[in-house]
């Protein structure tokens, strides 16, 4: 089932060792001795990987077994399986959450009643438009009920409680790939149960750590030296660790000037290929056993990934195009600058070592900080869906991994108050080509502009036909009769709530077409899929600045702009002038309910400075 490669340190002392042997006439007992030591560099390794299978076994067995049985005292809530499996704390939980799937079924049904109230062909136009209002404030009081109901349930020794746990002490334990895979599941934050979200989201900040030793001898088999050799002050101890690899700080041995030193951890590069093997069968079983679990798209976008994300080259070169662009847009954003060789020639970056330049920030959605820091938190969202829009509509070189640790913040040292954002972590980029740019930027526009033809020709260009509402809906994690109410009125937010209810009724629709999304991700391009998980890391980032429509009015304007290029690029003169019309068209709108929020804003504020 795996294949566990040999080190090259072993093989190295194996290979010195025989020629040793024959050349100098040694005995053969030293020759034993050498084939013993290479049997051990493969059987630890070996032992190891199945190990790490083990508990992936018994992890996903225990969940299984405990999912079945949850959902058959649910069926059949009267039946002695269900007084066996139910303590009285348990019937209370059951009780609640039978509440809860009551009121999820009124949500549906009043969802549904909304939707059909905006397609109505009634021939008052104004009782139309009151039946919708009224359909819509139905909608939301019953979400709001939900929400209400969903807090009050104590969820500290649910089903998903304890198998979140269970996940999490299996990804800790196994560390590496399993690490990389729970940070993708804690961003899908529409589609897994809130429990799962709370646990998984600790792996971003609380990854396992490798010993300084393991550290050195990374370091020494990729650049041939210590790292006391190539570097003063080499931590001892990281300042921070990740999936792949933990960060170093030292200072350079002839400009004095503070770096970071990244290094991965040792045998990861060994291992990750069987361990994501490992991972990929038990979830296509675990699809075969339940009908609602189906995370297999996951493994398969991450299987090709991996191995570059494992050469730190090949992230060093990332992150040299990404800083030469963003250096074009002119955007408060710093790529820290990756050395590649010493001033004496010294190899000072390698497939597991990467060495740059140190920038001091802090996560982007650390709102204390950023408030203390006194840094605008709207400025901030802005910012970051500029620079990762800029990147998908302009460049084509997409970062597509934008969590909470990638993204980093300070205050602009030149520019008072004023964010500048530090972008870090370039292993994982996709680069776009021209045609699915261009129709993605289509997309974009069409909801934008509510303009129903144009998301169905974009969506369709896509691969995307009959499903083009939920390919929509996917990207802006709204409902698609959101577009249809925005189509009528002209306007860019259709919302007329806002907190937990208004999240209820999100999560509510992913849920319910639970299915069709990821049939969705069978069909959409698979340049698409880490778009998807981009947009699930600003999207995450958007609701913690308290900017949950933001990325819309952004990537609005670098789409639309995109759109214009296309257009004139191939046009006479008379569709160069419609082009930009419809593009002026387009800003008008945005900035229009940019200025609105912001009057908004600002009234508010003044209004509670009165009050106090």
């Amino acid at each position: 089932m795996f294949q566990v490669v040999a080190s090259k340190v072993g093989s190295r002392r194996f290979g010195l060792a025989l020629a040793s042997c024959v050349g100098g006439g040694i005995g053969y007992q030293q020759l034993q001795s050498a084939r013993a030591e290479q049997h051990l560099a493969l059987v630890y390794p070996t032992m190891e990987a199945l190990l790490r299978v083990g508990r992936l076994a018994k992890t996903a067995a225990i969940m299984a077994v405990d999912y079945q049985m949850y959902f058959m005292t649910k069926k059949y809530p009267d039946s002695i399986l269900s007084n066996l499996y139910s303590d009285e704390e348990e019937c209370e939980r059951q009780n609640a959450e039978r509440l809860i799937y009551q009121l999820q079924v009124e949500l549906e049904q009043a969802q549904a009643a909304y939707v059909a109230g905006s397609d109505g062909d009634d021939s008052s136009e104004q009782h139309n438009e009151t039946k919708s209002k009224n359909a819509k404030q139905h909608m939301f009081n019953i979400a709001n009920q939900l929400a209400d109901a969903e807090d009050a349930l104590d969820n500290s020794n649910s089903v998903h409680e304890r198998n979140a746990n269970r996940l999490l002490e299996l990804f800790r334990a196994n560390a590496g790939v399993y690490i990389k895979v729970g940070q993708h599941l804690a961003n899908l934050d529409l589609l897994l149960p809130q429990e799962y979200l709370s646990r998984l989201s600790s792996l971003f900040d609380d990854a396992p750590v490798s010993t300084y030793e393991d550290v050195c001898t990374v370091v020494k088999e990729d650049l041939g030296k210590s790292p006391d050799d190539l570097f003063d002050d080499f931590s001892r101890d990281p300042i921070a660790s990740a999936s792949l690899a933990q960060v170093h700080t030292a200072r350079c041995k002839e400009t004095g000037r503070k770096l970071a030193i990244k290094v991965q951890h040792k045998g990861l590069r060994e291992t990750s290929k069987g361990d994501l093997f490992a991972v990929t069968t038990v979830v296509r079983i675990a699809e075969k056993l339940f009908d609602e679990f189906n995370l297999g798209w996951i493994c398969d976008e991450m299987t090709p990934q991996l191995p570059k994300e494992l050469d730190f080259t090949n992230e060093g070169n990332n992150a040299e195009a990404a800083s030469a662009h963003l250096q074009k847009t002119r955007l408060d954003c710093v790529v820290p600058r990756v050395l590649w060789r010493s001033t004496t020639g010294q190899c000072l970056t390698s497939e597991r070592v990467l060495t740059m330049e140190f920038e001091k920030g802090f996560p982007a959605t650390d709102v204390e900080r950023i408030d203390k820091e006194g840094i605008c938190r709207r400025e901030t969202a802005k910012l970051i869906a500029s620079v990762f829009n800029a990147q998908i509509f302009e460049n084509g070189l997409v970062h597509c991994d934008p969590h909470q640790s990638n993204v980093l913040l300070r205050e602009h040292p030149k520019k008072k108050g004023k964010p500048q954002i530090v972008l870090v972590d370039h292993g994982l980029y996709k680069r776009l080509d021209p045609d699915f740019q261009e129709s993605y930027a289509r997309l974009w526009t069409g909801i934008v502009m509510a303009d129903i033809s144009q998301i169905k020709g974009a969506c369709k260009n896509l691969g995307v036909d009959k499903m083009y509402p939920l390919l929509a809906a996917m990207l802006t994690s709204r409902p698609f009769d959101e577009v249809i109410e925005r189509s009528q009125t002209g306007s860019l937010d259709a919302r007329s709530n806002s907190g937990s209810g208004d999240k209820a009724v999100i999560k509510l629709y992913a849920q319910r077409y639970l299915k069709e999304i990821f049939d969705m991700l069978d069909i959409v391009p698979r340049q698409m899929l880490l778009i998807f998980k981009m947009n699930d890391c600003l999207r995450h980032v958007d609701y913690a600045l308290g900017s949950p429509n933001n990325n819309l009015s952004i990537a609005g304007k670098y789409a639309s702009r995109r759109v214009l290029d296309s257009d004139t690029a191939h046009t006479n003169m008379f569709g160069v002038f419609k082009s930009w019309i419809q593009y002026a068209n387009v800003l008008l709108r945005i900035n229009s309910y940019e200025l609105w929020k912001w009057l908004s804003s600002t009234s508010i504020f003044l209004t509670n400075n009165r009050l106090r």
